[in-house]
């Protein structure tokens, strides 16, 4: 196995351009990963990175052994994919991504009941709220609100989700509550924006008389980490725009308001993608299976009461 080892090492510092991050997505040290891509290139008689003390860049021979590399990888997991089928018993690493207010609060609650049921199973789940790609990534499985821009992958649609704009009282106490989109343009109140780098423009969705509009909102506020919205927005700093599972409590307990009710926000796709492949991966389907209804109930039990 130590041959695949160094190729699946190869395969992630490729990924992720350095060794050190290679070196923590496999929970190895850096002298470790170091050795294994040298006994790689020993192993082959080329250079495979060009390496400098700031950075490391695949050689022609590095891009053309990749290609083979992750075909291999691909071959190897499609073969022990098949004995998990009928042995029943998944093992190995499923990696999973999900925006920050997901994983957290609807995601991550559930992986310690599906590591029990499925012990050989390591699950690596990275949050973020920006775009993941799966292919370079090295992801299973991304959960994400919205629609995908890859049309080549998969999506196995979970629920759609109820969004609301809100503010704390004491916002509303200093600027008034806005009772539609148009107010929230023409009178120029604080929106908190969930923005990611290379954005050109910030605009809500929200649904009128008319159907589905676009406003273009403003703020001085931004962040690409939803969670970050939202202390925002109770401390009176602005009107965000956030999906109601997220913070349901904080409406109950009234320390979040609804405003611009006139105009609320269209809802919005939750989901999940994978690539084909990696569909049929016993351990990805299973958990697909596993969270999907759970997650559901749980969105549709935030908008009650």
């Amino acid at each position: 196995m130590s041959y695949l080892d160094n190729i699946r090492t190869f395969v992630r510092v490729y990924e992720l351009g350095s060794m050190s991050a290679a070196g923590r997505d496999l929970r190895i040290s850096p002298a470790v990963t170091s050795s294994r891509i040298s006994q790689l290139e020993e192993h082959l008689g080329v250079r495979l990175f060009q390496r400098t003390t700031r950075s490391l860049t695949p050689t022609e021979q590095g891009e053309s052994f990749y290609r083979g590399a992750t075909e291999i990888l691909e071959a190897v997991e499609s073969a022990e994919a098949q004995i998990v089928d009928i042995t029943e018993n998944p093992r190995g690493s499923l990696y999973v991504a999900a925006p920050l207010g997901v994983g957290r609060r609807l995601i991550a609650p559930l992986v310690p009941d599906f590591l029990k049921e499925y012990p050989e199973v390591n699950l690596r789940l990275r949050l973020t709220d920006r775009k993941v790609d799966l292919t370079t990534e090295g992801l299973d499985l991304a959960f994400f609100l919205g629609q995908p821009e890859d049309s080549n992958l998969r999506i196995r649609k979970i629920a759609d989700v109820e969004r609301v704009l809100c503010a704390a009282p004491s916002y509303i106490r200093e600027r008034g509550a806005p009772v539609s989109g148009d107010d929230l343009v023409s009178n120029g109140h604080e929106c908190l924006s969930l923005r990611f780098p290379g954005a050109t423009e910030f605009q809500w969705l929200l649904s009128t008389e008319e159907g589905p509009k676009r406003f273009r909102v403003e703020g001085r506020y931004e962040s690409d980490d939803g969670d970050v919205l939202t202390d925002w927005a109770l401390d009176g700093h602005g009107i965000a725009m956030k999906p109601v599972f997220e913070i349901s409590e904080h409406l109950k307990a009234g320390r979040l308001v609804p405003v611009a009710t006139k105009t609320p926000p269209e809802p919005i796709q939750m989901a999940c993608l994978f690539t084909h492949r990696r569909g049929q991966d016993p351990k990805t389907r299973l958990f697909m299976e596993f969270v999907i209804d759970r997650i559901a109930a749980k969105i549709r039990n935030s908008g009650e009461g």
